[in-house]
């Protein structure tokens, strides 16, 4: 009786569960229509406003009009100097140079700001800013995650593509599709190839040993991020059940899932010309015929080690997976062509541990026989560089079934590739290039994606670059097109943004140049409450959603860490390569990387900083560098007590302060009030106030008397001032440097 009413009682909670649930979806009528970023945008016809000689470009109109229905004007412009140093770090991350301000000062043409901004776009540090949005969005790394965190050694190559494209202003709609598929449809493109790198920054623990769950999660991540980068939509939400709130559903999940069922990591892509690997070739059978009898005895020796371990390796996975390694790759199905990538990386992981695993005599002929191997006269060459990319399983895809509750152990019926429902449809073109041979899955998605019709792509990257310059986007939610989603603040503007896009070639730069040369982002951000206009607007619009200001925003930590190294004239600009190992405090550096041995190689550019992910750079830590996780739309901007410890303690800022000193103090003739003016001009991009100028000097006095006893000296400068024959001046001007880093004028972009 009382099991009896127990079973009831379950079964009546659970149905009430599942009416809650199903209750709890909002329900849309039929004939409702359609969300308005699921309809193809057109473009609109330009406002009529009251005030169009305000208007620089058609940008204006649409703010303005919005303006002008709240009862709202806008603020006069900023002055030249203002604007420079706003426009200068907005495109390149960096401060203007005292001479670039000169030259806007002296340049009295009307022209004078679109002049500014063409430099800017040309230069190639703006593809260095405009990669940092990008890799955030994409969560680059270059380590793995997880327990092992291991080190990625050719993810930097995609930082540097993306870098290459936006300097290149690649079209944005190539950009997707070399990133989705550019080794099915540009295979002889190396840049293509590279790009595919797009589609291997899932976080991985290589070394699980379920990897039928751990491929699963990884086409989960990669269909997630697609959908965020791509098509602003919470795709993931339908990974276990229909979007709660969204038309999407789980079909619509699995089927976009479906485009990458057939995707194969590759590692051994090589970057190299068909000289070079002719060259590399010739080189190797050089150093093999020289090395053969001695590579003979090492490979007797180490052969049994080896395949002790890859066996030990091997017997850790259950049998599905041993049996997928073990099949001749000739007959392997898809799916087991996955799985058995997945596991060969453990297994040659196991196997490379072989020569430090050898003991007794064998380890000691070994290590004679490696010594041998270096002496020789002829040296082996070089590995050919490779990519971190993809490729498709060449006998076809895995099939793709919809998940109970996105359980990978619980297959419902299988499905094919297909769009989600509520968008444009169309049959998947898989067409690709003669010689190709792949399943064109991928290739079919990235057509579709970069329609010149589809509702989000467009939107998605004009709104993205709208965030780019305004702190904000036209819709708040960069991630998020769907119904609850934040809704545009100039919805006429945005559509018109993503028609310009396609209509103008897909170039990202003439979105730039039309945002940073319109009247809207020439705006002051100074607003005074004793003004009554600024009162108004403020209580009718306290977010400045209708941009009757502009938005004043904080430097993220690496364009701070940039601008000081500018500053201190220390800021090496070498591109691309490898990426840089700055110092760390020694108790981080044990856990993370040792610093490059070169100094100058640790003050390059933010962006080639190395991305850990489970150990980020502390300062930019400090200043809300995301988690690398997952797809970042738009970072925060927090106050925080570490900021100021960093820019105020941290040995990064007193160094460099320390350095700028050094540099300022040669240049001012005697003239403490020249060497003030310089630092003002390099740090804040103006001149110093007269009380600003009094202030300053009045400090250097003060300091300079208390720094002509070496036992106030700080600790981290003792060194350097003691062989300096202007220690207290120096140590002076040096803090007067500090307390220019730790300015909101410094940290903040008016």
């Amino acid at each position: 009786m009382r099991l009896s009413w127990l079973i009831g009682v379950l079964t009546v909670t659970v149905v009430l569960s599942v009416i809650a649930f199903a209750e709890d979806k909002p329900v849309r009528p039929a004939e409702e229509p359609p969300h308005w970023a699921f309809v193809a945008p057109k473009r609109p016809a330009l406002p009529r406003v009251q005030h169009t000689d305000w208007a620089k470009n058609p940008i204006d109109y649409f703010v303005l009009e919005r303006l002008e229905e709240h009862g709202l004007v806008p603020n006069p412009p900023a002055d030249k100097l203002t604007w420079l140093r706003r426009v200068t770090f907005d495109l390149t991350g960096l401060p203007p140079t005292i001479e670039e301000q000169e030259a806007f000062l002296q340049d009295t043409s009307p022209l004078a700001w679109e002049r500014v901004v063409d430099r800017l776009l040309a230069s190639p540090h703006y593809g260095e800013r405009a990669a940092q949005f990008w890799l955030d969005l994409v969560r680059y790394a270059e380590t793995d995650g997880f327990r092992a965190d291991d080190h990625r050694p050719e993810a930097y190559r995609y930082r540097d593509y993306v870098i290459r494209a936006f300097n290149a202003d690649l079209p944005y709609n190539r950009f997707i599709q070399q990133q989705l598929a550019g080794d099915e449809l540009e295979p002889n493109n190396f840049d293509a190839l590279i790009a595919t790198g797009f589609l291997r920054l899932w976080p991985d623990e290589f070394n699980a040993v379920n990897l039928e769950q751990r491929w699963q999660e990884i086409l989960d991540d990669v269909t997630e991020v697609t959908g965020l980068a791509f098509l602003g939509l919470t795709v993931g939400c339908a990974r276990c059940h229909d979007h709660k709130y969204d038309p999407t559903t789980q079909l619509d999940y699995y089927r976009l899932q479906a485009f990458f069922a057939a995707m194969l990591p590759r590692d051994d892509l090589v970057l190299a010309s068909a000289e070079e690997r002719e060259r590399y070739q010739t080189a190797l059978r050089q150093w093999q015929s020289a090395a053969q009898p001695i590579l003979a005895q090492m490979e007797e020796l180490i052969a049994p080690k080896r395949n002790e371990l890859r066996q030990r390796a091997l017997e850790r996975f259950h049998e599905g997976i041993q049996k997928a390694v073990l099949t001749p790759r000739e007959q392997r199905t898809p799916y087991q062509m996955q799985i058995a990538a997945l596991a060969e990386k453990q297994l040659e992981r196991a196997m490379r541990e072989a020569p430090s695993r050898m003991t007794g005599p064998q380890k000691e002929k070994y290590q004679r026989l490696a010594e041998q191997l270096e002496r020789l006269p002829v040296s082996r060459p070089a590995q050919l560089p490779t990519i971190m990319g993809v490729c498709d399983v060449e006998t076809g895809a895995a099939p793709t079934y919809r998940l109970a509750h996105g359980d990978w152990r619980k297959p419902k019926e299988e499905v094919q590739p297909g769009f989600p429902h509520f968008l444009p449809q169309e049959s998947p073109n898989t067409t690709l290039p003669p010689g190709v041979r792949s399943t064109g899955r991928r290739a079919a998605l990235a057509r579709w994606l970069t329609r010149s019709d589809h509702p989000l792509t467009a939107r998605v990257m004009v709104n993205r670059l709208w965030q780019q310059h305004f702190g904000t986007g036209i819709v708040a939610s960069a991630n998020d097109f769907g119904i609850i989603g934040e809704p545009p603040s100039h919805p006429a503007l945005l559509d018109w943004l993503a028609v310009e896009l396609v209509e103008q070639g897909w170039s990202l730069k003439h979105i730039h140049r039309l945002i940073c040369t319109s009247a809207t982002y020439r705006q002051s951000s100074f607003v005074d409450f004793s003004r009554p206009q600024h009162r108004s607007a403020q209580e009718a619009d306290p977010q400045n959603r209708l941009l009757w200001h502009y938005p004043r925003w904080r430097l993220e930590g690496e364009a701070l860490r940039d601008a000081m190294l500018v500053c201190a004239g220390e800021l090496n600009r070498r591109m691309f390569g490898p990426s840089a190992r700055p110092e760390l405090p020694p108790n981080i550096s044990r856990q993370a990387w040792k610093p490059d041995p070169q100094p100058e190689a640790r003050h390059r550019r933010s962006i080639y900083v190395y991305r850990k992910r489970n150990l980020k750079y502390p300062l930019f830590e400090a200043f809300d560098q995301p988690d690398m996780f997952h797809s970042c739309a738009r970072r925060a901007r927090t106050t925080t007590a570490p900021q100021a410890l960093c820019l105020l303690n941290g040995e990064l800022a007193r160094s460099l302060a320390f350095q700028w000193a050094a540099r300022l103090l040669p240049l001012g003739g005697g003239d403490d009030a020249a060497r003030i003016e310089r630092a003002w001009r390099e740090a804040l991009a103006r001149s110093p106030s007269q009380r600003e100028l009094s202030w300053a000097l009045e400090f250097l006095r003060e300091t300079q008397k208390f720094y002509s006893d070496e036992k106030n000296w700080p600790a981290d400068w003792r060194e350097p001032l003691r062989h300096h024959p202007q220690a207290a001046h120096l140590a002076s001007l040096a803090e007067l440097c500090l307390a220019l880093f730790n300015l909101n004028e410094f940290a903040y972009i008016d």
